[in-house]
């Protein structure tokens, strides 16, 4: 049973009780773009008591905003009675609701486009606020007005945003126009919810459009202000003729894979954040970012960990910054050194990474194409065998644990990954000579 079919029966079950049920926002809006709805929501006359009576097994996750969410046929349906809010004092949710009726439940909606019903049975789409000539012409409309809604919920701010990145529908100009003259209200909302919303829009394909729209009504100053100096932040344009490093970052954004991971586009966003602040003229007015990098890698941690993102997410992007300029030197390493290289689990995000970072400017790929013949003669074995000796073997020969451990390790690893060692008894051959 698919989920529209799960979320009819239980529309059914509402109008045989004599209420009215009638599919909400998103799925609605997807069906009529020929989408397929990620999940389906059931307006209703039926009020929390009545859905629970219907459904006794349902859990009353929002039943003081009147909504219900029940389990059928492996899906959870969301059951929302038809209301009219309250005010927002705190600018995220209402104080209070008001059981309503459909035409009422509509205007409190945000956007034109989601605030469309559809009849479960006929297949009749109720419009009360004006969206489906907003959806022929792909415009993305605040209903009633637009400084209105986004006060009641500053999120709606960045939803605004998301939803003009993943529909591709322009902003209406009031609506834009409200969003820029209400943009401080952002400050309001968490910082989880802000990444939320932000992570859909870093990982759309579209992702160049989102940070574009987040930067020109500026939103983007209110979570990751760090990002405004790329503006206009001049590069050697012998290196980089395509212009600053913001243009740099956008168009980097735009020649990722339509599925890059959420990490890798992390990175590419953050790959130059310190340049601004390492920015230097030589005499003779060259530019230079001595450091970049390593603060870089600095500026991503304190950036993603602000934005409540995962320990892991964090650590990945955060070391694929640190490492971007090593690539320049791939060719000159000893081979110990680019197997290490290499063998890091986020190598191969790093490999899109840089491709990506020479496409939008020098063009130069020598250095990918290196490393793509690397990893085909590699291949043939692990990156990093296991090791020849351990640190058993050094305490058997009477090494006291200590720091010298780990450099005497790494010396005989060198070796091996050099293939001057190949078996466990030229290493410990190797280790005795070390020791003496």
């Amino acid at each position: 049973m698919s989920q529209r079919i799960a979320a009819k029966h239980l529309a059914r079950l509402l109008g045989n009780a004599g209420h009215i049920a009638y599919f909400a926002g998103g799925c609605v809006r997807d069906k009529l773009l020929g989408l397929e709805p990620k999940d389906y929501d059931i307006a209703t006359s039926a009020t929390p008591a009545e859905i629970l009576k219907l459904f006794p097994r349902s859990n009353e996750v929002g039943a003081h905003f009147g909504v219900i969410i029940t389990k059928h046929e492996g899906y959870y349906i969301e059951i929302a009675t038809f209301r009219t809010d309250g005010s927002y004092k705190d600018g995220r949710r209402p104080d209070s609701v008001t059981f309503s009726t459909p035409e009422n439940d509509a205007q409190r909606r945000d956007f034109t486009i989601n605030g469309l019903f559809e009849d479960p049975e006929s297949g009749e789409v109720i419009d009360y606020v004006n969206g489906l000539p907003d959806l022929e012409t792909r415009t993305l409309r605040a209903i009633g007005n637009p400084a209105s809604r986004f006060q009641e919920d500053a999120l709606r701010l960045l939803r605004a945003v998301r939803f003009s990145t993943t529909l591709g529908f322009p902003l209406e100009s009031e609506t834009l126009a409200a969003i820029r003259g209400n943009s401080h209200l952002l400050g309001k909302i968490s910082m989880e919810r802000i990444r939320d919303e932000f992570s859909k829009i870093i990982t759309h394909p579209n992702r160049r459009f989102g940070i574009e729209l987040l930067v020109e009504t500026g939103l983007i100053q209110y979570f990751l202000p760090e990002a405004i100096p790329l503006i206009g932040c001049e590069q050697p344009p012998q290196w980089h003729p395509e212009g600053d490093v913001y243009t740099h970052t956008c168009i980097m954004l735009e020649m990722l894979d339509p599925d890059a991971s959420l990490t890798l586009c992390l990175a590419t966003l953050l790959h130059d954040i310190a340049k601004p602040p390492t920015q230097t003229v030589d005499p003779d007015g060259r530019i230079r970012f001595n450091g970049h990098d390593s603060l870089g890698a600095e500026m991503a941690e304190e950036i993603l960990s602000r934005l409540k993102y995962p320990n892991v997410v964090i650590r990945d992007a955060a070391h694929m910054v640190s490492r971007h300029m090593q690539f320049m030197n791939v060719q000159q390493m000893r081979e110990a050194k680019l197997k290490r290289f290499m063998s890091v689990p986020t190598f191969d995000q790093e490999m899109e990474l840089h491709r990506v970072d020479c496409a939008s400017s020098n063009g130069f790929t020598d250095n990918y194409t290196f490393l793509n013949g690397k990893a085909e003669e590699f291949a043939r074995e692990p990156l990093i065998p296991p090791p020849l000796v351990s640190g058993h073997d050094l305490i058997k020969k009477g090494v006291p644990p200590s720091p010298r451990f780990k450099e005497i390790l790494d010396e005989i690893q060198t070796e091996q990954l050099e293939k001057r060692l190949n078996t466990r008894e030229e290493a410990l051959a190797y280790l005795e000579k070390i020791l003496d």
